[in-house]
């Protein structure tokens, strides 16, 4: 597949279907968790194998383009799919971190309420009223 050829234009153009419990379309791909692309993604390198082995031409076969669009475009929504998945983690993880410098600034907070004595207390008190 030469660069700059949009692989997924090429898929829906010639409604490439993909081997999945029977045939899906690349839209069906974007609901299928990473280990089953996988699946797709071996099966798919299977038939490259095969191909290879059966052919004693170095020329590529209508078909052998499509198989390495097909690889290309397995690749590039597990690629997406990872990058999704750690970006999420990372999210979580800042999220969490937040929460614990929020409640550690509390504690603080309540620590220097602690501190004062009870007129300064007061005088707080006063004030809110």
């Amino acid at each position: 597949m030469s660069k700059g050829i949009n692989i997924f234009e090429v898929a829906t153009r010639n409604k490439y279907r993909f081997p999945y419990r029977g045939q899906i379309s690349v839209e069906d791909m974007w609901d299928l968790p990473v280990t089953e692309l996988d699946k797709i993604f071996k099966t798919l390198n299977k038939q490259v194998k095969t191909s290879q082995e059966e052919s004693l031409l170095e020329t590529k076969s209508k078909e052998d383009e499509v198989l390495e669009t097909q690889i290309e475009i397995v690749r590039h929504i597990v690629s997406i799919k990872q990058q999704e998945a750690n970006d999420k983690l990372r999210e979580k993880e800042r999220k969490a971190q937040k929460q614990r410098i929020m409640e550690i600034m509390a504690d603080k907070q309540d620590e220097a309420l602690k501190g004062k004595s009870i007129d300064e207390l007061q005088k707080m008190l006063d004030e809110l009223d």
